[in-house]
């Protein structure tokens, strides 16, 4: 069964750090670009980073650019979202998901994962 599974999200004061993982079963991960998309409440879902296969990264949200890093561990199957410096902004669902390459949007994800909650609050 193909499935990606969303890990690591909780509760985090402002200016703290979280990782997240997306873990992928029933496929490899190394042939796939990986997306990270949110969706903070009362708005529409918008991505933020996309990590091509060849491990370039793609940032689609300019307010998370030096502070969230995308990484793969293709032994674990595994990709990371490392978000640091976190503001209640960052708030959100945070989904993964699976497309061939960078820049297709959410319209043309193979594989979506059911989303882990990042809640950044003092």
């Amino acid at each position: 069964q193909v499935q990606l599974v969303e890990s690591g999200g909780g509760p985090v004061q402002p200016g703290g750090s979280l990782r997240l993982s997306c873990a992928a079963s029933g496929f490899t991960l190394d042939t796939y670009a990986i997306h990270w998309f949110r969706q903070a409440p009362g708005k529409e879902r918008e991505e933020v980073l996309c990590i091509s296969n060849s491990d370039s990264s793609t940032y689609f949200e300019d307010s998370v650019k030096g502070r969230f890093t995308a990484s793969r561990d293709n032994a674990k199957n595994t990709v990371y979202l490392q978000m640091n410096k976190l503001k209640p902004a960052d708030t959100a669902v945070y989904y993964c998901a699976a497309s061939i390459w960078c820049g297709l949007g959410a319209a043309g994800m193979d594989y979506w994962g059911n989303g882990t909650l990042v809640t950044v609050s003092s």
